[in-house]
């Protein structure tokens, strides 16, 4: 769901004030034409190494950051994750780089995943693709499951951890992500991939590109098709994708048009279990349980999340001489869907009911089927400028959009109708929102070894909704965001930086529920060095970020069950961020990488009691990550990825019962390349074993007032893929 909610909280009266939380899913069949302008753009991790076409430099230095920039990233291309791009989700793919830290609630990977970023929810990740925001307008959040597959167009992304440089959309509070889609191809190409694994799961792609006709027109498309029954009971999966563009490419001139978009049915399985469940039966799953008119306990059939998708952009590049480029592209998104509940023994009165007697007994209850419904539509324009010479580069940029979205109940089916009828709302929710910002970037080389880096932004939000849960809300936020940094060049190998970056961030939608509608505000202090030589490549990163008026989880419910945020006045998180590729010899490559951090609310207070200082939720103190790559022939590699999590509250008042504990899962990725000489350029066979000593850990979990629930994962489970170029 795309909407709502920062998190879909278990337990089935929480989901009664839950179509907010609700996601945007649901395929539009529009056939707006699209545009997108990026590509050729071949990011390493390993090394800063960076191949763009001359064309698609604005939109690259709008969005992205080099080691110039002092800023701490991380760089992910397709050749990275090609290996193991058989079916999880983007957050998976990405769950060895430094700080982060994924989870999924049917437990393998595929359907509902979630990410976080030096602690910070997706809520707090700013995502955009191809420099237009992604995120959810009301709730924040990112909704991968609308996308499935779509790690199968992206050409490379960038991870930009604290606040990052200046970008569209919500304000970043943990992170940055921004995915730049599939660059054009000069020659014809064709491309069937097939993967299947553990629990039923399969993945179908098959994509292709006409090369560039006539020296300038390309069209290039992928469909997908991926399902899995998940780990815990039904946590089934039915996505589907689509991703089409159409480029020209002239002298001067990049035009890209994207359509892409999803389509999703996933039974939910975002209620997670208890810890006595935990114990004896991990995979079990409350979603749709309920007992029939005969003392039976059943699980509804259809009781699944739909959603529908569909994303349009225009991209315009324009080489306008040797100093000036400029980009200028425009987007719409469609998103319509909803869930279905079986309730039992609803209150007339909850779906606007009157009583009904039959033979003399007054009737206020009954068993019925709902759908909560989210209809939305996101659209408008980005724009930036690039000015360089060979001291100075300066980039002008912005971006207005406009968010509508409609929420609505229907009550399909019930034991006891009253008055009702088919297609009646039971409630009827409405909101607006725009956000617009300009910004101004600029790095200035000072001397042969220093450059000093600036970044101003404005941004103006204004939110309006009408709902029983919100209120009437009509809120206008204006945000200045300032940002600045010296990069210290000591020789060719070592560079040190120092930055300061300002952040503010509205309200989301369930904020206003609770009654907390003040605005949180950052400032972040990043510190670094960089170390690059043949063999070797070396970051390291010290950050400060202290938060004023942080919305933080109290440990408390409202009166339908969902989960309470208030503002803190005072928080922080200081932490170390060390990341290398080392490589030992021409077989042999590690990637290791860890973050040792403190993250404390000070002097904390819920409700009048005061508890001192306390970890802020869901940031564990010590998150490691490692790669290590083995080529015993060309054409073969072996992978073996590691990740340890180190325990975590569930809620920020240090209750014993709501910590998580650690865990240390392994993986390993076998890929092998057959180049034929005719028909196919490649065959690559790859095979992926996840949770290799078969670990019973938990990635996740929430309080339920005093309860924990938890995400159990899944133990050793493997993909295998076939993919077939030609």
């Amino acid at each position: 769901m795309n909407t709502i909610i920062s998190r879909k909280i278990a337990i089935p009266q929480l989901r009664e004030q839950n179509c907010k939380i609700f996601k945007s899913k649901v395929l539009t069949p529009c056939m707006s034409v699209i545009f997108s302008l990026l590509s050729l753009y071949s990011f390493s991790q390993v090394k800063d190494t960076t191949k763009v076409n001359q064309l698609d430099e604005v939109l690259v230095s709008a969005v992205r950051v080099t080691s110039k920039t002092p800023v701490s990233f991380s760089n992910l291309d397709k050749k990275e994750i090609k290996f193991r791009n058989l079916g999880q989700d983007i957050p998976i793919l990405m769950n060895y780089l430094p700080s982060v830290v994924t989870t999924s609630d049917s437990g393998n990977g595929v359907g509902y995943t979630g990410i976080r970023v030096r602690g910070s929810d997706a809520t707090r990740v700013n995502v955009t693709i191809n420099g237009i925001p992604y995120n959810d307008s009301e709730s924040h959040g990112t909704y991968w499951v609308n996308m499935p597959d779509f790690a199968s167009s992206v050409e490379s992304l960038q991870l930009q951890r604290g606040v990052g440089t200046s970008t569209n959309g919500a304000g970043a509070f943990g992170a940055s992500l921004n995915m730049l889609t599939d660059s054009y191809s000069n020659k014809a190409t064709g491309e069937i991939s097939n993967s299947f694994g553990s629990f039923n799961t399969q993945k179908h792609t098959v994509k292709f590109s006409t090369g560039l006709m006539n020296d300038h027109f390309e069209l290039a498309g992928r469909l997908s098709s991926l399902k899995s029954d998940g780990y815990v009971d039904r946590g089934a999966s039915d996505l589907k994708s689509y991703f089409l563009q159409g480029t020209y490419v002239g002298k001067t001139t990049l035009i890209k048009a994207l359509a892409f978009g999803g389509k999703e049915k996933t039974y939910q399985s975002w209620n997670g279990i208890d810890e006595a469940t935990l114990n004896s039966d991990r995979t079990f799953n409350s979603s749709g349980i309920f007992t029939d008119e005969f003392g039976k306990t059943r699980f509804y059939d259809n009781e699944t999340d739909n959603y529908q998708q569909d994303h349009y952009q225009l991209h315009w590049n324009e080489k306008v001489s040797n100093n000036w480029s400029t980009n200028l592209a425009f987007h719409y998104t469609k998103g319509k869907g909803y869930y279905e509940n079986y309730k039992e023994d609803a209150d007339f009165s909850s779906y606007g009911l009157t009583p009904i007697v039959i033979n003399g007994v007054t009737i206020n209850t009954t068993d019925l089927i709902r759908q909560k419904w989210l209809d939305n539509d996101f659209y408008g324009t980005t724009f930036s400028a690039n000015y360089t010479t060979e001291k100075l580069e300066v980039i002008f940029g912005g971006g207005y959009n406009k968010y509508e979205g409609a929420h609505f109940g229907k009550v399909i089916w019930a034991r006891y109708a009253s008055q009702s009828e088919l297609g009646d709302h039971y409630y009827d929710d409405f909101a607006t929102k725009t956000d617009g910002n300009i910004f101004a970037k600029a790095n200035y080389q000072i001397t042969e070894k220093i450059s000093l880096f600036g970044d101003l932004q404005l941004r103006n939000v204004h939110y309006k909704a009408n709902s029983h849960e919100t209120g009437l809300v009509n809120d206008n936020f204006n945000f200045f965001n300032p940002k600045a940094g010296l990069n210290y060049d000591i020789n060719a190998n070592n560079k040190l930086y120092f930055s300061y970056a300002r952040a503010n961030r509205e309200p989301n939608r369930t904020d206003y529920e609770g009654g907390n509608a003040k605005p949180e505000k950052l400032n972040d202090f990043e510190m670094g060095w960089r170390y690059a030589a043949d063999k070797v490549q070396f970051n390291s990163n010290v950050y400060y970020m202290a938060y004023k008026d942080q919305l933080i989880l109290t440990g408390k419910l409202d009166d339908v069950g969902s989960r309470i945020r208030s503002n803190s006045e005072k928080s922080y998180r200081l932490g170390l961020e060390v990341d290398a590729t080392i490589a030992l010899s021409k077989q042999f490559i590690i990637r290791p990488n860890f973050t040792l951090s403190s993250n404390k609310n000070i002097d904390l207070s819920v409700e009048g009691e005061n508890y001192g200082t306390t970890d802020i939720a869901y940031s564990p103190s010590v998150i490691v990550g490692n790669i290590i790559v083995y080529k015993p022939l060309e054409n073969l590699q072996i992978s073996w990825l590691q990740k340890f999590v180190g325990e975590q509250y569930m809620n920020n008042i240090e209750l014993p019962a709501a910590k998580l504990a650690n865990y240390f899962v392994n993986d390993l990725n076998i890929a092998y390349e057959i180049r034929p000489k005719s028909v196919f350029k490649s065959i690559v066979i790859t095979g992926l074993i996840n949770n290799i000593f078969d670990k019973k850990y938990v990635s996740n979990g929430y309080m339920w007032d005093v309860y924990p629930y938890y995400y159990p994962q899944a133990g050793i489970n493997f993909l295998a893929g076939l993919t077939l170029k030609f």
